[in-house]
């Protein structure tokens, strides 16, 4: 059971209640501990602290050992975003992979599956799926995060993967309140804003909030955007009218409400984290995000101070805390209620489909259909110089900055699937405006296989492309992020996202088209 340290008041677990703090390691600090002993109730996992399924479900039950209701949530978005399987990429494609292949069905059951094995590893707050609308094809930080470009398409999909990861006993927290996708601006470096007129807002940006509420999503995570149709002067997640007007009261929602990661720069180089999660709590937020950058103790102290400071000194209704507080109760209540054993619970009708395997992060897993995903996902295009890959190629990776919602610690691409398929397959990394001279350089007289990431994006790397083409008009494409361009090559494939099974699936499709 659970015990709040005697000398903890009221006010001050309330204010530790709102918090959900990352930290460092693989083990639980001993002041992490002590904290939900006072009173904090979540915690947030990030790539630093996974290595294996055994050790998440150990840290996990170390933390239930302090507090048995707390919520341990992750960023487990499946696709490019994967901290379950930070090290080895996603046995799950994406939202823009699942979008393509627009089969609702093979969406619930995908995120039933998702949920599922982080529920075996005691996580039961997962921070998705995006419901964002990729509208703004230069947008750096959504992508193929999103389900598409299309609004009714993105709030079916939505929806489907709210029920399928609700069904596995995990909460799911539909995301970035209001919506993030037609922004040119990564919120972790500045503050984005979308000028577009509220009709519009209304017809897109949040019909698949609207969706995900009607599919019972748990919780909603907020944006650090500027929507001047919304509210002028504040970002969403300090907004009154947006979070509490809009999302409470207009679109009738009553779960939990938790902001973006706060030490975001669209938020800390502009309020400051401190004052910044004071104005959050009171515009109607219920769960402060901190950890991704910023994990350890003094920060947690910090926020957990300004918070009672701002309650003292008027600046923050304590029953505004307290209803916070309460809502981060309930949803705590809710996943306790879902802990059933894996064979008890609901599994959609299609998650059978594919053969059964194992995972790299998955104990038991039941289904492959992950891969049975990533596989309908491929668009294949055969080009005028088509031939069969049939020896070893040369795997070029035009690779650009990866944005920090996806980490630069996990693999992707083709080659180590290729090399197990061709066996003598080699591989280059290359970026810049010399990366197509250096690649055919490297290449040799070897295939060329050429794998890019948003190639519509990144002007050196449709350069690069000219380059190799010109000189080896057989050369395969591989595009990995959004297919925005038409395709090129003798053999151009759109993965819709750059997890390890499309990398699989690709793979399979080079070596025996």
């Amino acid at each position: 059971m659970t015990t709040i340290a005697s000398g903890t008041d009221t006010l001050t677990r309330d204010a530790l209640a709102v918090l959900q703090p990352g930290f460092t390691g693989t083990s639980a600090p001993s002041w992490l501990l002590r904290r939900l002993g006072e009173g904090l109730a979540s915690v947030g996992l990030f790539g630093r602290n996974i290595a294996t399924p055994a050790q998440v479900a150990a840290l996990t039950a170390q933390l239930r050992a302090e507090r048995d209701d707390v919520l341990v949530a992750i960023d487990e978005e499946g696709g490019d975003v994967t901290r379950l399987e930070v090290r080895t990429g996603s046995s799950f494609p994406g939202n823009h992979a699942l979008g393509a292949v627009d089969d609702t069905a093979l969406t619930e059951a995908v995120a039933h599956e998702l949920g599922r094995r982080l529920a075996a590893c005691g996580v039961n707050l997962n921070w998705a799926p995006s419901a964002d609308i990729n509208s703004n094809v230069d947008n750096p930080v959504i992508g193929v995060r999103s389900f598409g470009a299309d609004t009714s398409l993105v709030a079916r999909h939505t929806a489907a993967y709210v029920s399928g990861l609700q069904s596995a006993g995990v909460a799911a927290c539909t995301k970035h309140f209001p919506g993030h996708g037609d922004t040119a601006v990564d919120s972790h470096h500045a503050m984005p804003r979308i000028d577009a007129e509220l009709s519009v807002l209304e017809s897109r940006e949040l019909v698949p909030f609207r969706a995900a509420i009607e599919a019972g999503t748990r919780a909603v995570m907020s944006a650090h955007i500027l929507v001047p149709a919304l509210d002028p002067v504040h970002p969403a997640t300090l907004s009154r009218r947006i979070l509490t007007g809009l999302l409470r009261e207009e679109l009738g929602y009553d779960g939990l409400i938790v902001t973006d990661g706060m030490e975001m720069q669209a938020i800390s180089a502009t309020y400051g984290i401190e004052r910044g999660s004071v104005l959050a709590i009171a515009a109607g937020a219920d769960a402060i995000c901190v950890g991704g950058g910023l994990s350890d103790e003094p920060t947690v102290l910090r926020l957990r101070d300004a918070l009672v400071a701002a309650v003292r000194s008027g600046d923050l209704p304590e029953e505004r805390l307290a209803d916070a507080a309460a809502r981060v109760r309930a949803l705590a209540a809710w996943t306790a209620s879902t802990q059933t054993t894996p064979s008890t619970r609901s599994t959609p009708s299609s998650a059978g489909s594919g053969s059964a395997a194992g995972s790299e992060a998955g104990s038991d897993a039941r289904t492959d259909v992950g891969l049975v995903a990533a596989r309908r996902a491929l668009t294949v295009t055969r080009g005028a110089h088509f031939a069969p890959v049939t020896e070893a190629p040369y795997v070029a990776a035009l690779t650009p900055v990866a944005n920090i919602a996806v980490g630069d610690e996990t693999p992707w691409g083709v080659a180590a699937e290729l090399r197990r398929m061709l066996p003598g397959t080699e591989t280059g990394s290359f970026t810049g405006e010399r990366a197509g001279a250096e690649a055919l350089a490297a290449a040799g007289s070897r295939r060329v296989v050429a794998v890019v990431r948003d190639a519509h994006r990144h002007t050196w790397m449709a350069e690069a492309l000219d380059i190799l083409l010109a000189a080896r008009p057989d050369t395969v494409v591989v595009e990995m992020g959004v297919p925005q361009s038409p395709p090129r090559g003798a053999l151009h494939i759109a993965t819709h996202g750059a997890a390890r099974v499309c990398g699989l699936a690709a793979a399979e499709a080079i070596a025996g088209a």
